[in-house]
């Protein structure tokens, strides 16, 4: 038997993921090296007893069908049992875990990443995989760490398709009011279960891009981008729906539409979910992002629950939440945690049904919901390139900085900075190479104002202004 060793790209072993570009910095053999340490992980977390069992599932793009075998070999090489759901929505991999009983999951997918990415989403036991632990996969290959095994593992395939819809669909609480839809699954690997859903929804449905397509010929599949919301904004023009749903590559993100064509940012989404959550969660944990604005956190408390503000990233998000006993957490990026009544992992097809069960019970149109929210005017998320091993180290003098001027900061993730005007933030991001910030303030002036203080903080640590002028101020 050879022994096992692989070297992977420094590139691609991510904090909530691994990703690369497919035969630049990621390969087939990649995929045999995650299956194999992975599944040698589940062996040892059962005690190396047999009979471990681990989920796989795969999403629209030209690579994955090539990546995914290698994955299952990988994993049958630990003696495994892996059951094969096919190409599936994210979320649709985390149910299958769930339903299954698995003692893992990952799914190959590069999410919202342009059509040469491709990457492997995990999860051990029904609990997210991220940080230390992929790190971890890194060392287990290198080191050839991995278990011997007598016997090799089994693959079968399992349709979820069926029992996934009908589960979602026992959550949608609008009656047999019907509403107007249209639904952007972006040509990614949610086009088939937002069909089926449509189908079986009251009302009238019409789906754009419905066809799985990994070279996504509408338009890049990643609803918090204002212009691949452009098609979807028409069609809702054009049909006078109710509203817009849009979906990233994977569908473990959403992106809404109102009936006016106004985009609702993810804080403003939390906003309406977390409303009704509340009537039977009184006093639920709400907990959002350090992204998302001052009003969310505002209108949260003055819905009768406990609003909290956790750092980026949906495994830290998750873990928060098993954590707090939180109902409903959401980011600014579009990923949307429903505990209430459901698994609480990131899942845009359940979230539109929870929404749309909402929009059918109100009395005014989702516009006028989104219009009476407190107006405030912020910056888009601004990223700008910082070196790897710099970006946290420039939070931090940032940081220092304040404390010594007596500023009043938030430090959960990055700095939050708090003023008479409003805030700012600035933080390091945990998948690339760049600094993250955002301003929201009452006016424009204020908005100036918050602006020149980042600015200062960011030339104070030599680097360059940020580009302001690309914006289009937001909600």
């Amino acid at each position: 038997m050879s022994v096992f060793h692989h070297e992977f790209h420094g590139t691609v072993l991510r904090e909530y993921d691994i990703r690369g570009i497919i035969g630049e910095t990621l390969q087939p053999e990649d995929a045999f090296a995650i299956g194999r340490c992975f599944g040698s992980l589940v062996v040892r977390a059962n005690g190396n007893k047999a009979g471990a069992k681990v989920a796989v599932g795969y999403d629209g793009r030209l690579s994955s069908p090539d990546l995914e075998p290698q994955l299952v070999a990988g994993l049958r090489a630990c003696g495994i049992e892996v059951l094969r759901i096919g190409l599936v929505a994210t979320p649709m991999l985390y149910f299958a875990s769930h339903a299954l009983q698995a003692d893992g999951a990952i799914m190959v997918t590069g999410s919202h990443n342009p059509p040469n990415y491709n990457g492997f989403k995990m999860m051990m036991g029904q609990k997210p995989f991220f940080g230390p632990q992929i790190q971890e996969i890194g060392r287990m290959a290198r080191d050839g760490d991995v278990v011997p095994v007598a016997t090799e593992g089994s693959d079968r395939h399992v349709e979820i398709m069926e029992d996934y819809v009908a589960r979602v669909l026992q959550d949608y609480d609008g009656g047999e009011r019907p509403l107007k839809v249209v639904w952007d699954p972006g040509n990614g690997s949610g086009c088939d279960v937002t069909k089926a859903l449509a189908g079986k929804l009251p009302g009238e449905h019409t789906v754009i891009n419905g066809d799985v397509d990994g070279t996504f010929p509408n338009h890049h599949p990643d609803p918090t981008v204002a212009k691949n919301l452009e098609q979807l904004i028409a069609e809702v023009a054009r049909t006078g729906a109710d509203l817009g749903i849009a979906f990233d590559g994977d569908a473990d993100r959403i992106g809404v539409v109102d009936n006016e064509g106004h985009i609702l940012f993810g804080d403003q989404l939390l906003i309406i979910l977390a409303r009704d959550v509340l009537k039977s969660k009184p006093g639920g944990t709400i907990i959002a992002d350090v992204k998302a604005s001052q009003v969310l956190f505002d209108e949260v408390q003055k819905a009768g629950g406990t609003p909290l503000m956790w750092k980026t990233g949906h495994s830290l998000i998750k873990s928060k939440m098993a954590e707090t006993g939180s109902p409903l957490a959401g980011e600014m990026s579009g990923h949307i945690f429903f505990a209430d009544k459901w698994y609480g992992f990131d899942d845009a097809p359940y979230s539109a049904i929870r929404l749309l069960g909402i929009v059918a019970r109100m009395q005014e149109r989702l516009g006028e919901v989104r219009a009476a929210l407190p107006q405030v005017i912020n910056t888009p998320e601004l990223r700008f390139d910082c070196d790897e091993a710099r970006k946290f180290a420039v939070v931090k003098e940032v940081k220092d900085r304040l404390a010594a001027a007596g500023a009043k900061v938030q430090d959960v993730d990055g700095v939050r900075v708090l003023t008479e005007d409003g805030w700012w933030l600035l933080r390091a991001s945990n998948t690339q190479a760049v600094l993250v910030a955002r301003c929201e303030a009452s006016t424009e002036a204020g908005l100036e104002r918050l602006k020149a203080l980042l600015v200062e903080q960011l030339v104070a640590s030599g680097l360059p202004a940020p580009d302001f002028s690309a914006e289009n101020a937001g909600h």
